[in-house]
């Protein structure tokens, strides 16, 4: 089937695989023009593939670099003429334990790769393009940054910050850019391994939709937020969990 073009074009940061994948994979699918972000050469030119050459570059680079965040803003001009969209994905988690332990040179690490960099991309594209033009971004948090969230507290903290960045983003950009973010709990993809590897079916008893999420799942909100029809939504977290924080009452 022939996707008309939408005259639309996005950024999104991460996405070679996982959740920044299957954002760009609905925004594809609708007609936009994409440029994909991720570490990896060669995982990001089988990206790049996958979701259609004639439609999709990659830009390879880590997310905290701001000649990084430059090239990338330069290159979606150059490609497309135009960058409508930003969808900050990208983000580590390299740490599992007590806060009373954390290393702060990692929690540092943490901060400038998750929030920091997004902050960046946003600053850049807001003088390229969205300033003059509008348009709008998607911050991928987690229900991480609103609850406490044990031996991963520092992933946690910075996506609490996610979710007030985009409260500041929000209010400073309007009217001519819409801000706000997602907030999935446990998606099935590789960056989330280690929190149901080998236990998924005790995993899954939590959740009263009785699935994790998938990539998709959060593509389609992503498409959403940056669709028309959410025009008079900003300054907003999204939380997508599959109901799990249903079974947080009192019972």
């Amino acid at each position: 089937m022939t996707v008309q073009d939408s005259g639309k074009v996005a950024l999104v940061t991460g996405a070679s695989r996982g959740i920044g994948y299957g954002v760009a994979e609905a925004l594809v699918a609708r007609g936009d023009r994409v440029c994909i972000t991720g570490r990896g050469e060669e995982a990001l030119k089988e990206a790049v593939e996958r979701l259609g050459s004639d439609r999709v570059i990659g830009v390879a680079g880590k997310a905290h670099d701001e000649a990084h965040q430059a090239q990338a803003v330069e290159r979606t001009m150059e490609a497309f003429g135009r960058v409508d969209f930003l969808v900050n994905n990208a983000g580590t988690n390299p740490v599992f334990g007590p806060m009373a332990e954390l290393d702060l040179g990692v929690a540092r690490k943490v901060f400038e790769t998750n929030v920091i960099s997004a902050l960046g991309f946003a600053q850049q594209i807001w003088k390229a393009w969205q300033a003059q033009n509008g348009g709008a971004i998607v911050n991928i948090a987690s229900v991480a940054g609103i609850s406490a969230s044990p031996f991963i507290g520092a992933y946690g903290m910075s996506k609490a910050a996610m979710v007030n960045l985009t409260l500041q983003l929000a209010h400073e950009f309007a009217p001519v850019v819409r801000v706000n973010a997602i907030a999935p709990a446990v998606v099935k993809t590789k960056f989330a391994e280690a929190l149901y590897e080998g236990r998924e079916a005790e995993v899954i008893a939590a959740y009263p939709m009785a699935r994790l999420g998938v990539p998709k799942d959060i593509g389609g909100a992503a498409a959403f937020l940056t669709s028309e029809q959410a025009g008079w939504i900003t300054g907003q977290t999204l939380v997508i969990d599959g109901g799990i924080f249903l079974n947080a009452g009192v019972s």
